[in-house]
């Protein structure tokens, strides 16, 4: 009995080493043959290294070298545009490029998805962080006559009335200097400067910070907003400046002083049939 076991362990264990090894050569077989066809598709379709993305990048961002890789492209659907070690994506010196669209991750880097060197990605970029921008609306006269370019500063001065009747208040218009040192960064919707001609403008847009932004929005809902350029190398800051007709005229308001009438007191005393006023001295 025992005879008969052993025997049965002996050709369960061979026929079990039997399928391992036919297993292994069918799987060794199937591994060399897609070996094979992998190196005959590399073999068939011709590749290039060019430059795609390491990772997903926002409309915006600027493009560091660890945006970037080589990576083989089938040379046949090559995009339009694209960059590789004869036209490297990386700009020389401190002229980083900036992405003009949204691109996923291994998506090809193409001329239209980024701007040249030193480019911007329209007002965003433009924008530091805690600012806003704000549209002025301006024309030939309240827009230095054309000549505002995009990263000039401005000086901004409301012009309107006062509203109320204190006496102390200006009589007339008053202009005042509400904002100094104002950044421009696009004039109607050109946010580069490469001109030189004038432009007649009916907008230009800001950048101030939330607070700045709400006073001049009310200032140009009140009255008219006019600029004033500033030069480029002026670090001066501008002392406070109300004008209102008088002062620009140089007449001085007349103080009149009212008389303070004479207080007097009486007495009322009957004398038969007729009541007296007695004027008397007033005790208070």
């Amino acid at each position: 009995m025992r005879l008969v076991f052993g025997l049965v362990l002996i050709a369960g264990l061979g026929l079990a080493g039997f399928a391992v090894y036919m297993a292994q050569n069918y799987i060794g077989a199937y591994e060399s043959a897609l070996a094979e066809e992998r190196e005959k598709a590399t073999k068939a379709v011709a590749t290039q290294q060019i430059f795609v993305t390491t990772r997903a990048i926002a409309y915006g961002e600027i493009i560091t070298d660890e945006d970037f890789t080589l990576a083989p492209w089938p040379k046949e659907i090559l995009p339009e545009g694209f960059f590789d070690e004869a036209n490297p994506l990386s700009a020389t010196g401190d002229e980083p490029r900036v992405a003009v669209r949204a691109m996923e991750k291994h998506e090809a880097f193409l001329d239209v998805k980024v701007s040249e060197p030193g480019g911007d990605a329209g007002l965003t970029s433009r924008l530091e962080r805690g600012e806003r921008a704000f549209a002025i609306k301006v024309d030939v006269a309240s827009g230095v006559s054309g000549f505002l370019r995009p990263s000039d500063r401005v000086d901004v001065y409301w012009t309107g009335r006062i509203p109320g009747n204190d006496p102390n208040l200006p009589e007339g218009e008053v202009t005042k200097l509400i904002q100094t040192g104002v950044r421009l960064i696009a004039i109607d919707q050109m946010s580069h400067s490469e001109t030189t001609d004038a432009t007649i403008a009916r907008t230009v847009t800001v950048a101030a910070s939330p607070q700045d932004v709400a006073g001049l929005a009310q200032a140009q809902s009140t009255g008219r907003l006019s600029l004033s350029l500033m030069s480029h190398n002026d670090d001066t800051v501008a002392e406070a400046i109300e004008v209102d007709q008088r002062s620009l005229l140089g007449i001085e308001r007349s103080e009149q002083k009212a008389e303070k009438s004479l207080e007097v007191c009486t007495i009322r005393t009957r004398k038969g049939a007729d009541v007296v006023e007695i004027p008397i001295p007033c005790t208070n």
